[in-house]
């Protein structure tokens, strides 16, 4: 870290801590050079993710359009929003633990129905409905079948 007094490049810290928000850390440095103090902050740079729809175009990955897509498939089903969080949680933390920046909507939606089938069977052939756009009920009752042929 520069030291903003003498431009000297070595500095420890003295001391550190979050601060107020929890979004940044403060640390106060001592320069080795001239022996000032001055305080630095420091925050995670998050880079955003960037979603290739089906039509090719990009947007930025919304946690709140996954959580309203898993939303509409549980409606009044027995599903918890803490589930659901889980599941939202798990999906993004996947997307952002892989090196790629760019993520195809096909594999957010494969991640989250695989969970989806897990807790809950009807919300996940709902939400498959929307998701794989069932044409008719041909395509429904294929993938009913899939889903008797597990058990």
């Amino acid at each position: 870290m520069k030291c903003p007094y003498c431009g000297y490049q070595e500095s420890r810290v003295v001391d550190s801590r979050p601060s107020e928000d929890n979004g940044k850390i403060r640390r106060r440095r001592e320069c080795l050079k001239c022996g000032k103090r001055f305080t630095t902050y420091e925050i995670i740079e998050s880079v955003p993710v960037m979603v290739i729809k089906k039509d090719r175009t990009r947007e930025v990955f919304s946690r709140e359009k996954l959580l309203k897509g898993l939303l509409s498939a549980c409606y009044k089903r027995p599903v918890s929003l803490e589930e659901l969080e889980n599941i939202v949680n798990e999906v993004e933390s996947s997307i952002q633990n892989s090196l790629d920046r760019e993520i195809e909507s096909r594999r957010i939606g494969e991640l989250a129905m695989s969970m989806l089938k897990d807790i809950d069977e009807i919300a996940y052939v709902r939400f498959a409905s929307v998701y794989r756009q069932f044409k008719d009920i041909n395509t429904f009752r294929d993938e009913l079948n899939k889903l008797l042929e597990e058990h």
